[in-house]
């Protein structure tokens, strides 16, 4: 009996109002179309940890970006190593595991309010937290993020402000700079039609 084959861990990010839903939808509709088993997933999770970080997201409970880049390690590490769900038991059932949101958003996010490098490192060098094979970024400009933001929302979290969500993005090109010779980003224009960065997912995703 051949052994199970490793599924593969593919990461979407962007800043608020990218898209993300949509794309990992479709994305989903397309493997199992295609064969392919999978498992999506996101951060925060649902666990506990999860249910903190989004009462710090939605202005409920107020933490430090410390607290919150912490928090959001300790909800990782959970989300990778549950033994009923977790993404590495998944990856090895042999799943395609779709996340939305991982720690590129924790070292743009927390990152561009505290010690970047403390974050990064966090993650990056936390034996239990997987690499993804792949990052998505569906990248739109902060005024493009609250046209759609304000459209499409009755309320905001605490990062949906273009002040904000430029910081945010501008450190998420930091980040993808400092990792580019050791992470798999590819870099979307998500101000297009659903159906054209749909077909270039599926480009990136094939090869």
């Amino acid at each position: 009996m051949s052994e199970k084959k490793r599924g593969r861990f593919i990461v979407f990010e962007g800043i608020d109002g990218a898209g993300k839903t949509t794309q990992i939808e479709l994305l989903e509709k397309y493997l199992k179309a295609n064969g392919r088993a999978v498992y999506r997933t996101a951060e925060p999770t649902e666990s506990v940890s999860g249910g903190l970080l989004r009462d710090a997201l939605s202005g409920v409970s107020k933490r430090t970006a410390c607290e919150m880049a912490a928090m959001f390690v300790f909800d990782r590490i959970f989300h990778n190593v549950n033994p009923v769900n977790g993404i590495q038991k998944m990856l090895d059932d042999g799943y395609d595991v779709i996340c939305d949101r991982y720690y590129y958003s924790s070292m743009a996010y927390q990152g561009s309010e505290t010690d970047a490098a403390w974050v990064r490192d966090m993650n990056l060098n936390c034996p239990e937290i997987l690499h993804p094979d792949l990052c998505i970024f569906l990248d739109l400009t902060p005024a493009q993020s609250m046209e759609r933001i304000t459209r499409g929302r009755a309320t905001q979290e605490i990062y949906e402000t273009e002040e904000r969500l430029t910081l945010v993005r501008d450190q998420f090109y930091r980040v993808f700079s400092e990792l580019s010779d050791r992470e798999n980003v590819q870099i979307v224009n998500a101000y297009r039609s659903i159906e054209e960065i749909h077909m270039q997912i599926v480009a990136l995703v094939n090869a």
